[in-house]
């Protein structure tokens, strides 16, 4: 058997991982293998376990790559045109927008079922997500689009509310989901943040429906 070419780590890396996005997105997590990224990639299966301890792993760092390259957050927060909640308005339209992270994060929803990957995901969250929260939220103090006097708690609250809307951490139907959302929104809403209604609404209800499909275990 041929031996792979040498390339620095850095390299492979990214040549795995670039692999496993095309198939992902052409098979899907499931029916994607450890050995089909690898004979992708151009290397030995053996190669994958220098880099990744797991598909599921490699899947995680994939979502965190793309969400870092294409940060929402990070495009929003030059704009002075834009008030903070204007900003936060906007940032979940570009993330809604983002097809690529939104299909990766669809085919994560089943694998959370695995405490030690939903712990994961939990912490990835809450490592990169709530501290860009917690600056635009007291930004929006500051010029007042945003009347709260919990800037913290919200930074917090927020990235969960992914996990807590997934019926694979929390079994629910896709009725009980829609009551979820509402009850969400009007939360977020008397708090001063009213960033779940409109088109994220919309959106949502469509990320409901194809959930209800998905997992099979929620009916409409």
């Amino acid at each position: 058997m041929a031996r792979p070419p040498k390339k620095p780590p850095e390299e492979w890396r990214r040549e795995i991982m670039n692999a496993a996005k095309a198939l992902f997105f052409t098979n899907g997590y499931e029916e994607t293998s450890v050995a089909g990224i690898m004979k992708l990639a151009g290397g030995a299966k053996g190669l994958f376990y220098s880099f990744f301890s797991s598909k599921a792993e490699l899947l995680q760092a994939l979502s965190e790559q793309l969400f870092l390259e294409r940060n929402p957050f990070q495009a929003v927060r030059e704009r002075k045109d834009l008030s903070a909640l204007e900003k936060i308005q906007e940032l979940m339209r570009l993330n809604r927008e983002d097809r690529d992270r939104d299909r990766l994060s669809r085919e994560a929803v089943p694998i959370l079922r695995d405490p030690v990957i939903l712990t994961a995901a939990v912490e990835a969250n809450r490592r990169i997500l709530t501290p860009l929260w917690r600056e635009l939220l007291e930004e929006g103090r500051q010029d007042g689009s945003i009347q709260t006097e919990y800037t913290r708690e919200l930074s917090e609250l927020l990235p969960l509310l992914n996990f807590w809307l997934l019926p694979s951490v929390f079994p629910a139907t896709a009725g009980e989901l829609r009551r979820k959302y509402r009850f969400a929104g009007e939360i977020l809403t008397g708090l001063g943040l009213p960033i779940l209604e409109g088109e994220a609404a919309a959106f949502a209800g469509e990320v409901i429906g194809d959930i209800a499909s998905e997992e099979g275990e929620v009916q409409p």
